[in-house]
């Protein structure tokens, strides 16, 4: 078994941070436990959607905490779940415990943050799997 130096914890901590500090900017908001649940939620109703492969697949290109939080509860043997556009607002709404009305915004914020660290075209064949509506919401421009 190897020792795991204190470096690669600051590594990690500190790439997750770079992630929520862009989540929390794409949100117009300082308030990082905002920010960490709609990520965690966004990476939640992504991968439920997903099939097992492309879930995985995706999943590698998360930092080791976030991909924590990604796998976190998951069922691969259930999977794909499939909801539409209002199936969708709900659940992230629920999860996330923001109003069914700020959805759209805070997904599309978060989908913009994500889209700076992942590969080009990794988060576009995950977004493939995901129905039109609920594609569209996830790509409007973030206000």
């Amino acid at each position: 078994m190897s020792a795991t130096h204190p470096s690669d914890f600051n590594h990690t901590i500190h790439t997750a941070n770079i992630w929520l500090k862009s989540v929390s900017e794409s949100l117009g908001t300082e308030d990082r436990h905002l920010a960490h649940r709609v990520l965690r939620t966004w990476l939640h109703v992504l991968r439920d959607r997903l099939t097992v492969d492309v879930a995985a697949h995706f999943a590698a290109q998360l930092p080791e905490l976030m991909r924590g939080a990604y796998y976190d509860g998951w069922d691969p043997s259930a999977v794909p779940i499939k909801f539409d556009r209002e199936g969708y607002v709900s659940r992230f709404a629920q999860e996330a415990r923001i109003n069914a009305e700020d959805v759209p915004k805070t997904a599309a914020a978060v989908t913009t943050a994500v889209r700076q660290h992942v590969s080009p075209g990794q988060l576009e064949a995950a977004l493939e799997q995901i129905p039109h509506d609920i594609r569209a919401l996830l790509l409007q421009p973030a206000s």
